[in-house]
């Protein structure tokens, strides 16, 4: 046992023992010497001011019962705690570079150096969790931060948003409701002044962000949540349709295991896996369905098998 574990052990016997405890059982539940066992509560008096001190009467250990409540300094967590917040940090920082990186870094490096003190490596979390992000459209710090200041602060943004059905770059002030990641992208859920409705706005895809000094216009959480999951995928609003889709049993392997939505169902036929599911806008549905080819068949609704035959078509007379 590192001296990092039995400090926290020590600490752990004394603050919940009723009288004062002997040294054979700090011996006993840290399989430690006599020696190494008063070598950390120095190390407890001298370095982390603990009041602890020695009972005669009792022949035992306790922390003195008139000082303050002690607790262990600073960050004092177990490794596998420590271990949790560095892949958390990693996992944030792979997501958005420079979102917290420099804030943490003190934090980082404190948690490296008692990992270090604990005979545990910090480095085995970079070097054994990977995040490989696929199609990401990187959003830049002048745009990112302001609007997460925006949306956290709750104030209200200006900016030029470049449509990509290249209609050309139009002022938008809206009021930041919630930053969404989707698919490895950022997404702005925030009420439009222009549309005086909901929109997304892709961060990629925002330029000048201004935060505004007056308050943004909140929305309830409910009225969120029904834009961003009541249809299929990123594009928000009420359901306009039920996709009925058939997968083979090849395909479904994958896909009766997966969440394509929160209100799906699922069921084996004889013919193979049906899923059916709510869906507002066609466009993100179109290419997933694209994407398991012959292994997937649209039974309904017309309109969306239509669109999907169209686009398989158009395929064809490609190659």
């Amino acid at each position: 046992m590192s001296r990092f574990d039995r400090i926290y052990r020590i600490h752990d016997l004394l603050r919940n023992a009723r009288r004062p405890v002997p040294m054979r059982v700090f011996m006993s539940e840290l399989e430690a010497s006599r020696n190494t066992i008063t070598r950390d509560f120095e190390f407890l008096r001298d370095s982390l001011g603990a009041p602890l001190e020695y009972c005669r009467d009792d022949n035992g250990h306790r922390y003195n019962p008139h000082a303050p409540v002690f607790e262990l300094p600073g960050f004092w967590m177990n490794p596998a705690e420590l271990y949790a917040l560095l892949a958390c940090e990693y996992l944030l920082e792979n997501v958005q570079p420079g979102l917290v990186a420099p804030r943490l870094a003190p934090l980082k490096q404190k948690i490296q150096q008692l990992l270090g003190e604990s005979g545990h490596d910090a480095e085995k979390v970079s070097e054994r969790i990977r995040i490989q992000p696929i199609q990401t459209r990187s959003a830049s710090h002048q745009t990112f931060d302001p609007v997460a200041q925006a949306t956290l602060s709750g104030k209200g943004l200006r900016f030029l948003y470049q449509a990509r059905s290249g209609s050309g770059e139009k002022a938008r002030l809206v009021h930041p409701q919630r930053l969404l990641h989707y698919r490895s992208n950022w997404y702005l859920l925030a009420m439009c002044e222009t549309a005086n409705e909901l929109r997304l706005f892709s961060l990629d895809r925002i330029i000048d962000p201004e935060i505004q000094s007056t308050p943004a216009r909140s929305v309830s959480p409910d009225q969120l949540d029904a834009f961003t999951t009541s249809g299929f995928g990123i594009f928000g609003g009420a359901p306009k349709a039920t996709a009925h889709l058939r997968f083979s049993e090849h395909a479904a392997q994958w896909v009766a295991e997966e969440t394509w939505h929160p209100d799906q169902t699922g069921q084996w036929q004889h013919d193979g896996y049906h899923l059916t599911f709510p869906y507002s806008d066609s466009r993100e549905l179109v290419m997933d369905v694209l994407r398991y080819g012959p292994d997937v068949e649209v039974l309904g609704p017309p309109e969306l098998r239509a669109e999907v035959a169209d686009r398989v078509r158009r395929m064809a007379g490609i190659y």
